[in-house]
């Protein structure tokens, strides 16, 4: 998973404003991964094979990371997929998708730091009455421990370095700062 994340750019260096308001020197933008489609399909199908036993009926991710990804994942499975987004800062889920009353949903992100998206996906699995049933991003570059109740597959755990902004050596050194993420 590391060479296709270099291999295709995805694995950026410099200084960067994470969702999370801290700072980093390595940013992971897996949308490029998906610039190809046969690196999409590939870890569609490396996620799908992490949890196909739980035999999902609807793969969902929070927009904008887990909309390809919900979808690659979903057709090497052969399931449905649809992704939340957020409308008025509140995760929903719109455009017509629901989930029915007992599916069986496994929630896919990008990248998982916080764990934040996919808990604000939770909720609206749980209010449709669906059984999640695990989570699986590309890539873990959680710090401290997911607050996840259902198992957690990831493809890579990378341990980026992270500060906080009054103690970022990079804001020190001058490198400007620039943020990449999506929200």
């Amino acid at each position: 998973m590391l060479e296709i994340l270099r291999k295709t750019g995805a694995l950026l260096e410099g200084h960067f404003l994470l969702s999370s308001g801290k700072h980093s020197s390595k940013y992971i933008q897996c949308a490029k991964l998906f610039e190809n489609p046969d690196f999409g399909d590939q870890i569609g199908e490396m996620i799908a094979e992490k949890v196909k036993h739980y035999n999902p009926d609807v793969i969902i991710g929070p927009a904008i990371g887990g909309v390809i990804l919900s979808y690659v994942v979903a057709r090497a499975l052969k399931v449905k997929a649809i992704f939340a987004e957020r409308e008025s800062g509140t995760m929903k889920l719109r455009r017509d998708f629901k989930i029915e009353k007992g599916d069986r949903v496994v929630i896919v992100e990008d990248v998982t730091t916080t764990g934040g998206s996919v808990m604000e996906v939770a909720q609206i699995v749980e209010e449709c009455q669906g059984q999640l049933c695990c989570v699986a991003s590309i890539v873990d570059r959680s710090v401290k421990p997911l607050p996840f109740n259902v198992p957690f597959y990831s493809l890579i755990r990378l341990q980026l370095p992270i500060y906080e902004p009054d103690s970022c050596p990079l804001c020190k050194e001058g490198i400007p700062l620039f943020k990449p993420g999506s929200r």
